[in-house]
């Protein structure tokens, strides 16, 4: 291929691939390419997306943040717990939740800023911390209206007004929806738009160069995991009202999900690099594709393969393209 056929294809690769998707799903399912289902595929992924746009963030700065779906699965155990064992508000979950968020962040800032970790190694040991104190705070039960206490029912119960922030509607449009793409959309300000995403670029780039040039890297580095931390307690916020209940575990398929969309969302429109548009539309990638295979009966066990399939050639796209960028 050409040098501009190249250049082509890892501009637009991606999203010739998700347009084609759609087309073939929709002539095979036509079940698929209804209104309805459209809802269906947003509110799947709406979820992921919010986790996704964290993870982004933290990946601005040449970080990597894998304690994102060990986030989601705590702050899902805080708020049912919150509600159901002690009986308090909607509202006061949703603090819980939050403040719950922070406390994950607060560690990996610790750890990375403060002690000098290696990311991927503290944030991984982050993920096993809030994995196991999940489980720890409720004697790894499940959390749920009715469950038995020390020998009595549980005092409390979702509340009406939190669960409508799971499966609520605003017009036809879920309400996760409208969290997701408000935050994407502050998101894609944030970085695109302002001095301070355009110094998390920078450090991303080049620490040193970034510090040399006044910048203090390690507030920035903080605040790009403070920021993921509270994206992904927004997930778990979200993923809570929707299940209504705690479930153990509920927030580890979103680690491999969220990565995958901020990775893929490196090869659109030839971004080569952490941006809140591309991981938009690589959480939209996955949403399709599962929803697609689903509706075409395909096994269960085959979409993470094909995941997996679509992030391998989503980095090679990217890393070659940006290899190629350094030695023109």
């Amino acid at each position: 291929m050409t040098a501009r056929t190249v250049a082509l294809v890892q501009r637009y690769g991606l999203v010739v691939v998700l347009v084609a998707m759609l087309a073939v799903f929709s002539l095979v399912a036509p079940a698929f390419g209804t209104y309805g289902n459209a809802l269906i595929v947003l509110q799947s992924v709406a979820v992921v997306g919010v986790v996704a746009l964290g993870v982004t963030v933290s990946m601005t700065t040449g970080g990597f943040d894998l304690s994102a779906g060990a986030c989601v699965g705590f702050v899902v155990m805080v708020t049912a717990l919150t509600m159901v064992r002690f009986n308090l508000t909607g509202g006061t979950a949703i603090v819980a939740g939050l403040i719950a968020g922070l406390v994950v962040a607060g560690i990996n800032v610790l750890l990375t800023v403060v002690a000098k970790v290696p990311d991927l190694v503290a944030t991984l040991g982050t993920m096993f911390l809030f994995q196991g104190l999940a489980l720890i705070v409720t004697s790894g039960q499940s959390v749920s209206a009715g469950m038995t206490i020390g020998g009595s029912p549980a005092p409390g119960r979702y509340t009406e007004g939190f669960v409508w922030l799971g499966g609520g509607t605003v017009g036809s449009v879920p309400v996760p929806v409208i969290v997701f793409a408000v935050l994407a959309a502050a998101v894609f300000v944030f970085l695109n738009h302002t001095r301070w995403g355009r110094a998390l670029y920078a450090i991303g780039g080049n620490a040193e160069a970034a510090r040399l040039a006044g910048i203090r890297v390690g507030r920035y580095r903080a605040m790009a995991y403070v920021i993921s931390g509270l994206c992904a307690s927004v997930g778990g916020i979200l993923l809570s009202a929707r299940l209504g209940r705690g479930d153990v575990g509920a927030g580890d398929p979103y680690l491999l999900q969220s990565v995958a969309a901020a990775l893929i969302g490196f090869a659109v429109l030839g971004a080569n690099r952490p941006n809140a548009l591309g991981t938009v539309v690589g959480a939209l990638f996955i949403g399709v594709m599962i929803n697609g295979l689903t509706m075409l009966n395909a096994p269960y066990y085959t979409q993470t393969f094909v995941q997996g399939a679509l992030l391998v050639g989503s980095l090679v796209v990217s890393y070659t393209g940006r290899r190629e960028r350094k030695t023109t």
